[in-house]
């Protein structure tokens, strides 16, 4: 492992001293640079993008004979940072107490140096898959993928096509009730943001009663979405969770609220992440009305983050939001509707997972996961439907409670043990599945 982890700490430390804030994501230094190390080790190199200082980078090593093809896909765009927030410079790349700091040290140039590293090692050494290994670094993820995952498996799926898919969203140790859990992310949320709109009668602000003030109307909405959130639409992977965590015998035998109140009592933090996970979420973000302060709206438009498990569509976010907020006094429209996405948790690939990691921290244990929000992958299933593809970065010595916050915060770091124990996942898991 000594190697591998240093190779991937070097290579995350240069890839965050590149600044790919998005926007403008600027990715092509960052790119050229990889794709340079990737080029010296045998792999084909390809920078393509729908604008040329955004490419996207595929690094591919062709097999000696048949097999599947697994990519190692990540991004390396990252969200801003306001470095006076910051004990390390956020473009620093600093070594400093065991963690490189820096902004994308856990979302996730940190995952893309362990991946490289990883396939780096395996093409220096001589190796070549059964299949070929695919190493896919994306543009544009922070913005929802327009230049990077959509646009690529859009205008060049056989560039990418592939069977296996690892990417983020799961991975971060669990350290529940003397367990040590390793969320394996199976499926994203989709998103059905929407507005909610009241209407009312303009008049002059200084003259309160003259007009009908839609904004005033918009309180009970308000109320209504402070007061509660839908009843849970449990999907296959979210019951088998709240099982898992909960002893709970056959999967369907149990009672939702009663499990998620057990997980309550044990870790408080984590059962408001499950939570997430269990149904219809609405969130209200941004309100708007009167253009001019001293002139009564006519109108107040609220929009309403809404996220939906994988499998359901409008139907049952509409069922959802009149659950919460009844259908007097307003109308809803939707903003954009993404359904959400999943591969089986139960899979021969999955097993594989399962065993290194047995191997690696005996007596643990591999649960489903489903991300409350959305990641590239979503892209590469509804592009390739016969894909399995998982989100798993494993952190061994980062439990998931200390590393979540830190993402998108200030003083982003990682502990440089996991990179070590995640590019040595990256290269086994290679081994496992193409040779």
């Amino acid at each position: 492992m000594g190697d591998l982890q240093q190779e991937a700490t070097e290579l995350l430390r240069e890839l965050i001293r590149f600044n790919t804030v998005n926007p403008p994501g600027n990715e092509r230094a960052a790119q050229e640079w990889l794709g340079a190390r990737f080029a010296e080790a045998g792999f084909e190199v390809e920078l393509i993008g729908a604008e040329p200082e955004r490419p996207n980078l595929i690094a591919r090593l062709r097999g000696d004979g048949p097999g599947p093809t697994l990519c190692l896909s990540s991004h390396v765009d990252t969200v801003l940072a306001s470095a006076h927030e910051w004990t390390h410079d956020p473009w620093s790349g600093d070594l400093a107490d065991g963690f490189v700091w820096g902004r994308g040290a856990l979302d996730m140039k940190s995952q893309t140096a362990c991946e490289a590293a990883a396939a780096l090692s395996l093409a220096r050494g001589g190796w070549r898959p059964k299949g070929e290994l695919l190493v896919v670094v994306l543009v544009d993820e922070e913005t929802g993928g327009a230049l990077g995952a959509q646009w690529i498996t859009r205008e060049h799926p056989d560039k990418v096509r592939c069977d296996l898919f690892l990417n983020e969203g799961g991975g971060k140790v669990i350290e529940y009730d003397g367990r040590r859990l390793y969320p394996l992310g199976c499926g994203e949320k989709g998103v059905f943001r929407f507005s909610v709109i009241t209407e009312g009668v303009a008049g002059h602000a200084s003259i309160p009663k003259i007009g009908v003030n839609a904004l005033l109307k918009m309180g009970p909405v308000l109320d209504r979405l402070g007061a509660s959130q839908p009843s849970y639409d449990l999907t296959e992977d979210a019951r088998a969770l709240l099982v898992a965590l909960t002893d709970g015998g056959e999967v369907g035998q149990f009672d939702a609220t009663v499990a998620l109140d057990r997980v309550r009592s044990i870790d408080p933090e984590l059962a408001i992440i499950v939570e997430a996970m269990l149904g219809v979420t609405l969130t209200p973000t941004r309100i708007r009305a009167s253009e001019k302060v001293n002139v009564i709206p006519s109108q107040a438009v609220l929009e309403v983050d809404c996220r939906v498990p994988p499998g359901l569509g409008e139907e049952q976010a509409r069922v959802r939001i009149e659950e919460v907020l009844g259908s007097d006094g307003h109308r809803i429209e939707f903003i954009n509707q993404v359904v959400g996405n999943r591969s089986p948790f139960v899979t021969t690939f999955s097993a594989a997972i399962g065993d290194w990691l047995g191997e690696q921290d005996p007596g643990c244990e591999v649960v489903p996961f489903v991300l409350p929000g959305f990641t590239d992958s979503r892209h590469f299933r509804a592009a390739f439907p016969d894909l399995v593809a998982y989100g798993f970065f494993p952190h061994r010595h980062m439990t998931m409670g200390e590393a979540s916050p830190l993402i998108h915060s200030a003083d982003e770091r990682i502990d440089v043990r996991d990179l070590g124990f995640a590019a040595t996942f990256f290269r086994d898991i290679s081994l496992r599945m193409l040779s």
